[in-house]
């Protein structure tokens, strides 16, 4: 509780700066929710799909944040 307590203003900032991860963030929680759902109604989806899901779609957002911050510096 400490470390959320101590780190929720720099999240705060990150997520003002990086809306995309905002969105990125809602879509896990829908999809653990998804997959929550599917698992009381006995259908097991493997952990390793859920888990690659989130690293390529993270991987992705990451190389799209750099991208975009080169843009903008080469603009100016």
């Amino acid at each position: 509780m400490v470390v959320m307590l101590l780190a929720a203003d720099w999240v705060s900032r990150f997520l003002k700066e990086n809306p995309t991860f905002k969105m990125l963030g809602l879509s896990f929680i829908l999809m653990i929710g998804m997959m929550l759902v599917a698992e009381g109604m006995h259908f097991h989806i493997p952990r390793g799909y859920i888990y690659f899901a989130f690293g390529f779609a993270m991987f992705i957002e990451v190389l799209n944040t750099v991208g975009r911050k080169k843009r903008t510096k080469s603009q100016k």
